[in-house]
């Protein structure tokens, strides 16, 4: 081992070891966790392995011990993909025209702009749910602007449903939308608009053909920093819609507290976990970057 070998392992040995001490070890505890038995009050029986909790996700047992289909766990999961997935359209709906329209303006109002974006992070993710209840619940502010404006005289109802979590979540997460984008129109050349716009170009085919090929990769990072939280919350889901909308980061956290099962919890964890790194692979297999050409 040469010299400048030693000294590079060296100098990332700090990083790794914190990463393997805060990251690879939980992970590898958990992986253990999920292997081994329901105790009989809550816990683990350590000296009993077995993949049980992997197979309750999708079956359970009969009277008989047989096996069979159970697809309550599948629901809140598709549930969770439902509204990640709204979360993300309805965030890239709102995100993109914002991040435009910090993009096009001058370099000192940009500033002020990005500041208004960051400010929901100054506040507590509670609060901010809980504001969220005052706003959506029967008698609240938003049914009665409505009723004042007379567009409806009747109760909003929708405090406790799909649509409650897709709006918080999509508050939530706004931000992690708008900010990628931002950053791809930041650096977009305004001549390229301008020539669009000299060769016939109207609004629409500049937008589609110019702005949006040179903003997905933007985009993409923004879907993706949204889906990914938004698919593993369990603030917003718990707050905003009760125990009609559970989500994934409900039913864990339902897991390791109220049933104290904690293998089957682990194994939920590392089944989020892993269409996680799905995504992430997918994003990387798409948008990394061509290498350098000699």
């Amino acid at each position: 081992m040469t010299a400048a070998t030693r000294r590079r392992i060296l100098q990332i040995a700090p990083a790794m070891a914190i990463i393997g001490f805060f990251m690879v070890a939980p992970l590898g505890l958990m992986a253990y966790v999920s292997l081994l038995q329901k105790g009989v009050n809550g816990g683990v029986v350590w000296d009993v392995h077995t993949t049980e909790a992997y197979v309750n996700f999708i079956f359970e047992r009969d009277f008989d011990d047989s096996l069979i289909v159970n697809t309550d766990y599948l629901q809140i999961f598709a549930r969770s993909f439902g509204l990640s997935l709204l979360t993300a359209v309805l965030a890239l709906a709102i995100g993109f025209p914002t991040a435009l329209y910090m993009a096009m303006q001058p370099e000192g109002r940009r500033n002020l702009l990005i500041f208004l974006v960051t400010i929901p992070f100054w506040t507590n993710l509670l609060v901010r749910n809980y504001a969220w209840i005052l706003l959506l619940r029967n008698g609240g502010l938003v049914e009665g602007l409505l009723r004042w404006l007379g567009l409806s005289d009747q109760p909003l109802g929708l405090m406790y449903t799909p649509y409650a979590v897709s709006i918080g979540l999509t508050y939530s997460y706004l931000p992690f939308m708008v900010l990628p984008i931002y950053a791809s129109l930041e650096k977009l050349d305004s001549r390229l608009i301008e020539a669009a716009f000299d060769l016939g170009a109207d609004r629409r085919r500049a937008l589609t053909r110019v702005i949006l090929p040179l903003a997905v990769p933007g985009i993409a990072a923004g879907c993706i920093l949204v889906f990914v939280p938004a698919l593993g919350a369990y603030v917003t889901p718990e707050l905003l819609g009760g125990g009609k909308s559970m989500m994934i980061g409900n039913l864990i956290q339902g897991q390791f507290a109220a049933a104290r099962n904690w293998p089957f919890g682990a194994a939920l964890a590392f089944a989020l976990l892993a269409i996680v790194l799905l995504a992430m692979m997918i994003y990387l297999m798409r948008f990394r970057r061509a290498p350098a050409a000699p």
